[in-house]
């Protein structure tokens, strides 16, 4: 048995792989001392953008920020119903509520967690008999793996609802070759230290192919400047990312997809040992997920949690609510089915994934996942 416990998200081994070239970007940033708006952050825009195959990145201070922005962005408001789905983490909602609009919670697919098309569909036509305006749809992209934006861009068009992505979990991720970045509109995503691509605090990003677009949010990202200085032309906020994290981000895009790799072979691992004893991630054809977790479904789930733990095995649970389920947002939920996103909220349970594992570590959590399991 390993004594010491597991890493659920191993940022040190990445930090001791990245160090020299992280300390050289941050050894920059001090020696010009372009704390807000340096080259840093230039030349990691034109960096991601190009990673992703988008025209524009614009740099952000959070993936909440980066939500905000892009309805802002949108002109989205009062009187506008944005659809979400309810099995998320609940800035996709609050972010919507804090531009004036109403957010509208959406039925999740059962194989994938990720939004219903279907209950998409019958989430519009309600609203087109309320007084609301159907705006927009934020499909969430959980665990890393794409959102199905064949089937919402469909809705989408019949209804003419702008697509906005949130990619905080799936930012490397493909579809049919396609990476996250251009498969919406717009696509928000995160740095959060523990994401796929993360920073060393808060930070986020904004990519879109729309020129103008992309010079609006970068209007809003500082308080909704116009082409002089001291002039404001829009609503905006203080949301821009900083130099210093633009530098720790550099070098760790340039391993992501070496990593997006390595989480593949540890997915592939963990779902030929899992697959006959519980339920696994479903990844459809064509897709590519970034595997920002690995989330297996169980029975007696916090049972399951307790074992791994005596053996050192660290776990955590996205979500143990439902957004309509949560007390800042009960009085948002519409009278709707969300049966299959609840029975996922009380299953769902997340085990260590990262870049950096080694096969023996790996092989023990296989082993007592599968004993815990078999025991409880």
């Amino acid at each position: 048995m390993i004594e010491k416990l597991i890493p659920f998200v191993d940022l040190a081994a990445q930090q001791e792989e990245l160090r020299p070239e992280i300390e050289a970007r941050i050894r920059g940033v001090l020696d010009h001392g372009k704390y807000i708006n340096g080259p840093e952050v230039i030349e990691f825009e034109a960096r991601l953008a190009e990673f992703a195959g988008a025209v524009h990145a614009v740099g952000v201070s959070s993936g909440t920020d980066a939500l905000i922005m892009a309805l802002l962005a949108k002109g989205i408001g009062r009187g506008d119903a944005v659809f979400v789905p309810t099995f998320t983490f609940p800035a996709t909602a609050e972010a919507v509520l804090m531009v004036g609009a109403v957010p509208v919670f959406v039925e999740v697919e059962a194989n994938t967690g990720n939004l219903d098309p279907a209950s998409l569909e019958t989430c519009v036509e309600q609203v087109a008999l309320s007084q609301l305006r159907a705006s927009a749809v934020i499909a969430v992209d959980l665990y890393g793996m794409p959102a199905d934006y064949a089937g919402i861009g469909a809705v989408a068009e019949r209804h003419g609802l702008t697509v906005i992505a949130d990619a905080a979990q799936s930012f490397s991720a493909e579809v049919n070759g396609r990476r996250v970045g251009t498969l919406a509109e717009v696509t928000c995503t995160s740095f959060f230290p523990a994401k796929p691509l993360g920073c060393y605090g808060d930070g986020g990003a904004v990519l879109t192919d729309d020129d103008n677009l992309a010079a609006i949010l970068r209007s809003i990202r500082i308080h909704g400047a116009g082409q002089r200085k001291h002039e404001n032309v829009r609503l905006g906020m203080n949301a821009r990312l900083d130099t210093l994290q633009a530098a720790i981000l550099l070098p760790k895009l340039a391993v992501l997809a070496k990593e997006r790799d390595r989480r593949e072979e540890l997915a592939a691992k963990y779902t030929r040992q899992f697959s006959s004893s519980m339920r696994v991630p479903v990844i459809p054809e064509g897709i590519r997920s970034a595997w920002a977790q690995y989330v297996i479904q169980v029975e007696q789930r916090d049972r399951v949690a307790a074992g791994l733990k005596e053996r050192g095995i660290p776990t955590a649970v996205y979500y143990p609510r439902c957004v309509h389920q949560q007390p800042a947002y009960r009085a948002l939920a519409q009278n709707a089915d969300y049966s299959t996103a609840e029975h996922l909220s009380e299953r769902v349970l997340a085990i260590p994934m990262h870049p950096y594992m080694d096969a023996e570590t790996a092989e023990y959590i296989c082993d007592s996942v599968l004993e815990t399991v078999r025991q409880v």
